[in-house]
């Protein structure tokens, strides 16, 4: 019976040298969905953009609110629903169950040692850079738009700041609920909320 277990534990095991290394430079040099990456920071960047020079290229209010507005909207759509997913693993949503109630669902995709990677280093930096300068860019708008006296522009502004800002809320409930040793409702500070569902994709 004894020999039998030695048998056992001298099996021949497959040593992969140097397979986290090269793992590890992977996540850090590549990037694995260039196409999200660019989108993510395309429309923010072209609402911003537009928002500074349109008065260069257009008299017309309207034109310049409606083409803002759209790409403002275009920006929250792609990164909830398409690069946050493929940058980071990360998606929320609100959803109204039989009773009528709303609720909140912030997923992490839970990290599998087995598995490729799915993110990248610069992947998560572009993300999470994008995500947070953006709505301090339309913040600083907002004041100067306030200081100025420019009020036709601060609806404007505020409908820019809210909706990156939704982004940026949705984004960080879903890292901070999805980290091991966190509680499911994500902060101590907050209580225990039924409406609120902490999940991994």
């Amino acid at each position: 019976m004894k020999q039998a277990q030695i048998v056992d534990d001298t099996e021949d095991v497959s040593l992969d040298f140097g397979a986290e290394e090269e793992e590890r430079a992977l996540r850090k040099t590549n990037i694995r969905h260039p196409m999200a990456a660019f989108f993510h920071l395309f429309f923010r960047i072209s609402a911003i953009v537009t928002y500074l020079f349109c008065d260069w290229f257009s008299t017309s209010f309207v034109g310049c609110f409606l083409t803002i507005i759209v790409l403002l909207s275009c920006d929250f759509w792609s990164v909830k629903n398409v690069t946050g997913r493929l940058l980071v693993s990360l998606r929320w949503w609100n959803q109204i169950d039989e009773d009528g109630r709303s609720q909140w669902v912030f997923e992490a995709k839970k990290p599998s040692p087995h598995s490729r990677i799915s993110t990248t280093e610069v992947e998560a930096r572009i993300f999470w850079l994008g995500l947070v300068l953006c709505p301090l860019i339309w913040t600083l708008f907002f004041f100067t738009t306030l200081f100025s006296l420019k009020l036709k522009w601060l609806a404007l502004v505020i409908a820019g700041i809210a909706l990156q800002a939704a982004n940026l809320y949705g984004f960080v409930r879903c890292k901070v609920g999805g980290q091991p040793g966190i509680p499911a409702p994500a902060a101590a500070s907050s209580p225990q909320r039924p409406d609120i569902i902490f999940g991994e994709l």
